[in-house]
């Protein structure tokens, strides 16, 4: 177990002391880390397209779905009448309209 540990330890101080792996090293983790455009906000930034992504799809869905309510409503009188009633509680002039909860 103890001999592992040393190859590891030496095989550790190989790379870092030789600069070029050092310089590379160092650059990676400028990439990585420090960076205007790092991996961590390139991540993120990703994440959130995704997301936008879906959510136009899901708008696009509900345009394509009200415009056809739209037709509907425009061209069925009696189910124009059903929506009135159903969703902006309307009545004719000699109803009552009763609303149970």
């Amino acid at each position: 177990m103890q001999h592992k540990k040393q190859n590891l330890l030496n095989l550790l101080q190989r790379i870092f002391v030789n600069k070029y792996s050092f310089v590379l090293f160092v650059f990676f983790a400028y990439l990585i880390f420090f960076d205007d455009h790092n991996l961590i906000k390139r991540f993120k930034t990703k994440q959130e397209i995704n997301q936008l992504e879906q959510e136009y799809l899901y708008y696009i869905d509900e345009i394509e779905a009200n415009k056809a309510e739209i037709n509907h409503l425009k061209n069925d009188s009696v189910y124009l009448e059903k929506f009135a009633r159903e969703k902006y509680f309307m009545k004719k002039d000699n109803e009552e309209v009763f609303i149970l909860k």
